[in-house]
């Protein structure tokens, strides 16, 4: 019969152990980190002491998730302004026309 390893599920700890640990890091160094995952492993190297590879790599994971997910957020919301301000200039425009 063969074994084979099966990486278990994270428990509920270690979510939030790594989320927990990544927003104190971000607190702090937030401006230092961007959205490319080695640079910011190089980044958690120089401000944090990580000893587990492992630990390490999904906290650079998770930052790095977590500036994109922003970066998105702030792209939405931009385009929803320009779009709600673009969509009010035709109506007054229609209205002039109308009168």
């Amino acid at each position: 019969m063969v074994y084979r390893y099966k990486k278990p599920l994270l428990p509920i700890e270690d979510v939030n152990r790594i989320k927990r640990i990544s927003t104190e890091v971000l607190a702090i160094y937030k401006e230092k980190f961007g959205t490319d995952f080695a640079q910011n492993k190089k980044v958690l190297d120089q401000v944090a002491i990580v000893r587990s590879k492992g630990l390490k790599n999904e906290i650079a994971g998770y930052i790095t998730t977590y500036i994109k997910r922003e970066i998105e957020e702030q792209n939405e919301k931009e385009a929803q302004r320009i779009e709600a301000t673009e969509s009010v200039e035709p109506e007054g425009l229609q209205e002039e026309i109308l009168n």
